[in-house]
This record gives C-alpha cells, sequence and structure tokens, in this order.
C-alpha cells in the first residue's frame, strides 16, 4: 500500500468513525419528548439529562487531550465510539432517572474520549500544504453524523418504542469491523502512530495566540448556535410551515458541509487567515439580507450564510493544529469541546435580547460575535499567505 493510499485509507476510516460517533451526540434531545410522555420526567429533570451530557463532553474534552499529548494515554478510537454506543442504547430500557443520568454521563465520556485521540492521528497524516483539506474531511464525518442522528433515534423509537434506541449499537459494531479494513495496518498501528512522538526542535511557540483564536471559536459557535435555535422560530413567525422551517435548516447544514470541504481546499491554496478573515465578513451581509428580504431570496441569503459561517470550522482546527503542533490532543479538545460548550452558552443572552424586545431583534444581534470573530482572526499572530505573497511580490 502507497503512502498516498495508506492516507486516504485512514482519513477515510477516521471520517467514518466520526460519522458514527457523532449519531450518538443529539439522541438524547430527540428522545426527551418520549422520556418525558413515557417515564414521567419533569421538563426540568429531562432537561438537565442533556445539560450533564453536554457539560460532560465539552469540559472533559480539553482534560483528555492533555492527558494524551502530556502522558500518552488514551483511549482507542473504537473502544470510545462502542462506550457511546452502548449507553446511548441502555437508555432505551433505563427505568430509573438516577440510572440514566449516569448512562448519559457515561456515554459523554465515551464522546470526549473520541475526538482528541481521533483528530491526533488526523493531524499526523497532514502537511502544511493539505491540512486544511484533510481536517475538513474528518469534521465533515461528524457534522453528517450529528444530522443523521435525530432523524435516526427518532424512527427506532417511533417503531419500538423506547427500547428500539438498542439497535444504536450495530453501527458502532458495523464501524469496529470497517476500521479494521480502513485503517492501514489495523487500529493498533493507527494507535501507534498516534502515540508516535514528533521532534520539534527550538522553543515551544506561545500559548496566547491559541487564546486569541479560541476567542474567536466561542463567538463563532455563539452565532452558529444562536441561528439554529431562533431562525426556524422566526421562519414560523414569517408564516412558514414548521415542516417547511425544519427543511430548510436542514438544507442550511448542508450547504453549511459543502463550505467546509471548499474552505479546507480554499484555505490550503490561499492562506487559512485569509480564508476565515474574509469568509466570517462575507456571512454578515447575507444573514442581515436574510432578515430584510422575503420569500426565495431571503431562504438563498440564508443559505449563503450557513455555507460561510460552517466554512470556517475545519479551518479554524486546522489552525489550531498548527498553534500547538506539540499539543494537538488539547488543542482539539478545546476546540471541539470547550470553544463549542462556551459558545452554547451565548444562546441564553440571545433568549434575554428576545425576551426583553423581540425574537427579530435577537437575531439582528447574530452578525455581532461573527464582526467580534473576525476581527479577532484579522489580529491573530498567524502569518497570512496569499497577502504576502502579493506585497513580496
Amino acid at each position: 500500500m502507497t503512502g498516498q493510499q495508506g492516507v486516504k485509507g485512514t482519513i477515510t476510516g477516521l471520517a467514518a468513525a466520526h460519522f458514527v460517533t457523532d449519531i450518538y451526540m443529539p439522541v438524547l434531545p430527540a428522545i426527551l419528548p418520549f422520556l418525558i410522555a413515557q417515564n414521567g420526567y419533569s421538563y426540568l429533570a429531562a432537561g438537565l439529562l442533556v445539560t450533564a451530557y453536554n457539560v460532560t463532553s465539552s469540559f472533559t474534552q480539553p482534560v483528555i487531550g492533555w492527558l494524551s499529548d502530556s502522558r500518552g494515554l488514551t483511549v482507542s478510537v473504537t473502544a470510545s465510539l462502542l462506550i457511546s454506543a452502548v449507553f446511548v442504547a441502555l437508555m432505551g430500557i433505563a427505568h430509573d432517572y438516577y440510572l440514566m443520568m449516569a448512562f448519559a454521563i457515561l456515554a459523554a465520556l465515551g464522546h470526549a474520549c473520541f475526538h482528541p485521540t481521533a483528530l491526533s492521528l488526523t493531524s499526523r497524516l497532514c502537511t502544511s500544504g493539505n491540512r486544511g483539506t484533510i481536517t475538513s474531511y474528518f469534521v465533515v464525518g461528524g457534522n453528517l453524523g450529528y444530522a443523521v442522528g435525530p432523524v435516526l433515534a427518532g424512527g427506532l423509537v417511533w417503531w419500538f418504542g423506547l427500547p428500539g434506541l438498542l439497535f444504536l449499537i450495530f453501527p458502532a459494531v458495523a464501524m469496529y469491523f470497517a476500521l479494521k479494513i480502513l485503517l492501514p495496518g489495523g487500529i493498533a498501528a493507527a494507535q501507534a502512530m498516534h502515540a508516535a512522538k514528533e521532534e520539534f526542535t527550538g522553543e515551544a511557540p506561545p500559548k496566547w495566540p491559541f487564546a486569541v483564536l479560541m476567542a474567536a471559536s466561542v463567538l463563532r459557535a455563539w452565532a452558529v448556535f444562536a441561528a439554529l435555535t431562533y431562525v426556524p422560530m422566526y421562519l414560523v413567525a414569517q408564516g412558514y410551515e414548521l415542516v417547511t422551517a425544519t427543511m430548510i435548516m436542514t438544507l442550511m447544514l448542508l450547504c453549511g458541509v459543502a463550505g467546509q470541504v471548499m474552505g479546507g481546499r480554499i484555505s490550503d491554496r490561499f492562506g487559512r487567515k485569509e480564508f476565515m478573515v474574509v469568509t466570517l465578513a462575507i456571512a454578515i451581509p447575507f444573514f442581515f439580507l436574510f432578515l430584510a428580504l422575503s420569500g426565495i431570496a431571503a431562504i438563498i441569503t440564508l443559505l449563503c450564510f450557513g455555507f460561510c459561517l460552517w466554512a470556517t470550522f475545519s479551518v479554524a482546527v486546522a489552525i489550531g493544529h498548527e498553534l500547538l503542533p506539540q499539543n494537538v490532543g488539547f488543542a482539539s479538545g478545546m476546540m471541539l469541546g470547550l470553544a463549542i460548550g462556551f459558545g452554547g452558552l451565548g444562546v441564553a443572552v440571545s433568549g434575554i435580547i428576545a425576551d426583553h424586545y423581540s425574537l427579530a431583534a435577537a437575531l439582528a444581534t447574530i452578525p455581532v460575535p461573527v464582526a467580534a470573530a473576525m476581527l479577532l482572526m484579522a489580529l491573530l499572530p498567524y502569518p497570512w499567505k496569499s497577502l504576502r505573497r502579493h506585497i513580496g511580490g
């Protein structure tokens, strides 16, 4: 097997594993109505299950990444995948609330263990010329899995009741055997590649540029989650049927997936900093146009907004790996865990604005964190590529 084929097989396997892993992440929110109806949970009790899952996943990922980088302690991608699958599936037959809470936390730990290890493996497949492209393939796998998860879980529970979640074990088991084929040399070889320490010469790079990137990523995540939360409500208020509004949001997410794949390639060619600044800047007028227009024109501008905003995620992860080359696991945990977790808290701020003023006012503030993220990316001490080339020429 050639080196190029080995890289292609490994990233295919890791992206596929990411797809399956992220199927389990949105299952709990999707089944909350069934838990309330069949297990008699209050809205608060049901919501706390989701909170426990999200907090555990978001805030343990950086710790797991740090342990991977500094102590070499990792949980294999297959073990992480199976942990998530088993405990999400067991929620279908658990009736005791505290047992359900334990399953949610354990499933979240499996999810948290996956990303630092898998992204560390992904990083080792990259060069400076293809990091954006390869990272985008991995990230997009998770995006697709997150989109499929609620549909799959909802269908199983609709047909079989809550015990139907037991069938969710099968995607993870199938992925376990698929990884034996897709990862060249098997899972053990991939783990050995992850364990191998790269030699870095000179002093370790400063950490504060990564802190700037994290701040920009939190602001971007705020805009993402605020849009996902409140745009459907806005569409319904504008006269769209709920099903139609949901379909529009799905299309926006699919445009975001396309944006990530294209964004990775564009950033490799023209520069990651240039791509981040320009794309975030372009997203702002598209969102204002969405609010100002109506009909098909408004929908098109919303899809363009989704394309631009989501396109920046995998590129930001690639930048994080380049800023902390000796701490890729920690950087991965921070970007996919903590940044997303804190960004989600921004939705509460948007909610307060909606309560005190209006839903339209809350939506009108979404470009504010996007603009702040753009400014931080422009100030980030990370080299320009195209701009430097033109100035040099």
